[in-house]
């Protein structure tokens, strides 16, 4: 293989393609890069046997071939060449040259054949949704995808198509986010997501409309993203039935700023850290939120205005999902709805159904 090519883009697609690569792996070949050099471009895969990304780079190709390169050492040196334009050449022992201006690496390389198939997605389903969309309702969800293994179909997302409406829903066992959409797509199906494959797919998503092709087949799905391919295992398994959880009536609704609230609970929280553990006291007055919280470290009291509709009521939760579903609501003001101290609270947007979060009260003790 001898090749020459720009740097800026090889090194973009060195660090993007990087994030499939396991960093510690049995096989040699799951820690590197798969190189493959034919007519006028570089073709390169990362893949740890759940999740792919794949992309090509315009390169000259003076002979074509492949190779498998370690993928933390061949992203650090992209990173320190000094040249604009990088050759790589590699020989039959599969020593590869990497030179760029008078700075040259050589390291020694994997078979090209050592490389695993990628799986291929065969008969299923496809549908198209904008980037910046599908990237803001990843955004909106992934924070309650939960992150130990006790249920593994809850560490992903579920994808729910109905009529043309794409509901995306992620829990965890202590809160519940969901996100829906109106989507192009005349089929009804769903079908569960892996969290790190909706995070490492939300960093190549841009804020632009350019749509997003998705193929689903029964066990992978695939994600077109620009010049990226995107392929992962689907999660198989019984979700949570997501519509039976969320409260259909409540007794109490605050209107709320949303900024204002995350505010209040990070100056309230102050005193909450992991060895000093205390659920946030929060009292809904008619006309103020009222928080406080206490350690062993101190107390802390703070207010802010709000305007309510039925009666008082004084909950505890844990700061941190507070503050996760207030982020994600995207919008200067929302509407809390609270059915009793224990019940789980939703916060929603003042208008629409765009998306709802469910965050689970912690009792409190009396004071």
């Amino acid at each position: 293989m001898n090749i020459l090519c720009d740097r800026e883009p090889l090194l973009q697609a060195v660090s993007n393609v990087s994030r499939a690569v396991s960093a510690k792996s049995t096989l040699q070949a799951l820690e590197g890069i798969y190189l493959k050099a034919s007519d006028s471009q570089l073709e390169l895969t990362g893949y740890d046997l759940e999740l792919g990304i794949s992309t090509t780079v315009p390169a000259t190709v003076r002979e074509s071939g492949e190779i498998i390169l370690n993928a933390r050492l061949l992203l650090e040196m992209l990173r320190k060449l000094p040249s604009e334009q990088i050759t790589l050449t590699c020989d039959e022992k599969l020593l590869t040259v990497i030179q760029g201006g008078m700075t040259e690496y050589t390291i020694l390389g994997t078979p090209g054949e050592d490389f695993p198939e990628l799986p291929s997605i065969g008969e299923g389903s496809s549908f198209q949704i904008g980037q910046s969309l599908l990237k803001s309702m990843i955004n909106q969800t992934i924070f309650a995808v939960a992150t130990t293994d006790s249920k593994p179909v809850h560490t992903g997302s579920l994808f729910d198509l109905k009529e043309g409406v794409l509901t995306m829903v992620s829990v965890d066992g202590y809160r519940m986010a969901l996100r829906k959409e109106k989507v192009n797509c005349a089929d009804d199906y769903s079908f569960i997501v892996p969290g790190k494959t909706l995070s490492e797919a939300s960093k190549l998503l841009q804020e632009e409309e350019t749509p997003v092709e998705l193929y689903i087949s029964r066990k992978h799905i695939l994600l077109q993203i620009g010049p990226y391919r995107v392929i992962s295992r689907l999660l198989e398994g019984e979700f949570l039935d997501y519509q039976a959880a969320i409260p259909q009536s409540s007794t109490t609704t605050v209107r709320v700023n949303t900024r204002n609230l995350i505010n209040s609970i990070e100056r309230t929280s102050l005193l909450i850290s992991d060895r000093l553990k205390s659920p946030l006291r929060v009292q809904f007055q008619e006309d103020a939120i009222k928080l406080s919280c206490s350690t062993a470290m101190g107390k802390v009291n703070d207010q802010l205005p709000s305007s309510q509709t039925g009666p008082a009521v004084e909950m505890g939760f844990n700061n941190k999902y507070l503050l996760d579903a207030l982020r994600a609501c995207e919008s200067d003001e929302a509407k809390l709805e609270i059915s009793g101290p224990l019940s789980p609270m939703k916060v929603v947007p003042l208008e629409g159904d765009s998306y709802l979060f469910l965050v689970l009260p912690v009792r409190l003790k009396a004071e």
